[in-house]
């Protein structure tokens, strides 16, 4: 394969997105509550386990059973539950007592969700937003955001900010990489509940599908995360560096050459596009300093491009495209 190893240089370049007018949201009504579920968890009394869990229970009588055996993973069994409970509140009471310091201020965060459920509404008006934001502490190595029955779950244990010690463990660290738990800040909040959001209206079906087709997919939604969060740093919607995104923009054209000289836009082996195409350190066929997921930067262009000539074009009706006729259509040339 042809390869284009050129190093990512810093540059002091404005954001990577064509900024559109955005919209006033703020008489848009959005009911939006946050539940701090983490705070009665921890409440609990370990001498009566079995009695708090009951009381748990009857006042979050859905969520309870999600966090118990889909979160923690416990197995359903009473006895086994209150053991499994009284381990891990015993192991995790220095990562609660660390949300509650990072979190002191939640309504900064809340507000910022508010805001972004605004516009999901304003341009996706027949989705059901979640009523409902529950904040939680569940294993480091497990899940940071669902969407639940109960609302949008947020697992504070993914949020302590990318020092924290036990993101620095050798377990840990084999599950989450350094170039994955430096995004472990509360900034990065509004964008994976948004991403979430996403992927719960338009599931990703390009998977199988050739490189471009899934560069595409991944544009649209970076696209639509633009719109959404039009305050964002596009640091925090795509996950590269100020570094990274700063390089991504100056070689643009030489990253488009790359995937076309080399034959990759139809190459469908998931062996040879996933470094492109999934989250990773870098892509060490474009330099040391390129970032890992780099096709979701072409298609992020690729999008813009296809957006300028149909200005019209709603985002359901854009997140609704066929990738391959919207690249055709396109006419990409950086």
């Amino acid at each position: 394969m042809k390869k284009y190893l050129y190093v990512f240089l810093l540059f002091t370049l404005a954001a990577c997105t064509t900024k559109k007018p955005v919209p006033d949201v703020s008489g848009i009504q959005v009911p939006l509550q946050t539940i701090r579920f983490e705070k009665d968890f921890f409440a609990i009394d370990t001498n009566h386990t079995a009695e708090g869990l009951d009381a748990l229970n009857k006042k979050y009588p859905s969520f309870l059973k999600d966090y118990l055996y889909n979160i923690l993973a416990a197995v359903p069994q009473p006895d086994s539950v209150v053991k499994y409970v009284r381990l891990f509140k015993r192991d995790y009471q220095y990562v609660y007592e660390a949300a509650e310091k990072q979190f002191v201020h939640w309504d900064v965060t809340e507000n910022e969700l508010h805001k972004a459920f605004q516009f999901l509404h304003y341009y996706f008006p027949h989705y059901q937003l979640p009523q409902r934001i529950v904040t939680f502490i569940g294993p480091i190595e497990g899940i940071a955001n669902a969407l639940t029955s109960t609302g949008m779950a947020i697992g504070l244990q993914s949020y302590l900010g990318k020092d924290f010690p036990a993101y620095q463990t050798d377990y840990i660290t084999q599950v989450y990489p350094s170039y994955k738990s430096r995004r472990f800040e509360p900034a990065y909040i509004p964008v994976n509940c948004v991403r979430n959001i996403l992927d719960d209206m338009y599931p990703d079906r390009s998977v199988g599908r050739p490189l471009i087709e899934r560069m595409v997919e991944a544009g649209k939604r970076l696209y639509v995360m633009d719109a959404v969060l039009p305050f964002t740093a596009d640091t925090l919607k795509t996950g590269y560096t100020a570094k990274q995104l700063q390089g991504c923009v100056a070689h643009e054209k030489t990253i488009w050459s790359f995937f076309v000289q080399n034959n990759l836009l139809y190459e469908t082996e998931s062996n040879t596009i996933n470094p492109y195409i999934n989250d990773g350190p870098g892509t060490p066929d474009l330099g040391a300093e390129a970032p890992g997921f780099i096709g979701q930067f072409t298609g992020w262009k690729i999008v813009q491009k296809w957006m300028e000539k149909n200005p019209k074009t709603t985002l359901d009706a854009l997140m609704q495209k066929n990738p391959k006729d919207l690249f055709d259509e396109a006419k990409y040339k950086p």
